[in-house]
């Protein structure tokens, strides 16, 4: 049995860990949006967030899994899914989830995403693997709500709602929402646009 100094210890040591874990993540995707993944070396990295390379390792295995570290986004979403109201669809909770987050971002915004992540030759698969994993949880997250085993339209309206996230990081939307005056304009262009889509979807 641990005495109350170690368990004490223990847990400092691991909130250490976890600030240091975090601004890893924070000093990565600071310079992939500043710079773009592929001109990010790992080097650079442990450098802005005052750790070693092999520090850096014990953490993250690969370059590739800092840029898919952060889980927020699909956690929010199911989170605001499974507490909307009775009124709302669940395309518009998407929705609001990622206006939510939308207005969470740094000054960056849609285009710092793009800039940082998608355009990269090298995170292509990674995406794909993102999203479908993001399908896959959506399907789930439905088929339980609905208390069957996971159906064809599960997977579909799940598709449909992992449409709208991926629409928010598309070229056509970043075009239109950089075109606006100031970022105020551009989160309203953004909202048109996903509620516009959303209103396509029938669950």
């Amino acid at each position: 049995m641990s005495s109350p100094n170690t368990a004490g210890s223990l847990s400092l040591r691991e909130r250490k860990k976890q600030m240091t874990r975090q601004r890893i993540l924070d000093e990565a995707e600071r310079l992939f949006e500043e710079r773009g993944f592929d001109n990010v070396t790992v080097a650079e990295i442990a450098e802005a967030a005052d750790i070693s390379v092999k520090t850096l390792f014990v953490y993250f295995r690969t370059k590739e899994d800092l840029a898919f570290a952060d889980t927020s986004l699909i956690d929010d979403t199911l989170a605001t899914l499974a507490n909307r109201a009775p009124d709302v669809t669940h395309a518009q909770a998407v929705v609001d989830s990622l206006c939510r987050h939308a207005d969470l971002e740094s000054d960056g915004g849609v285009a710092a995403f793009r800039r940082g992540f998608g355009t990269s030759t090298a995170l292509e698969s990674g995406l794909a693997r993102m999203w479908a994993g993001y399908e896959d949880r959506l399907t789930e997250f439905l088929a339980a709500e609905a208390v069957r085993d996971p159906g064809p339209e599960d997977r579909f309206l799940a598709m449909q709602l992992v449409a709208l996230m991926r629409l928010t990081t598309s070229p056509e939307v970043e075009q239109a929402v950089t075109a606006e005056a100031g970022p105020n304009d551009g989160r309203t262009i953004l909202t048109r646009t996903l509620e516009a889509a959303a209103n396509r979807i029938a669950g």
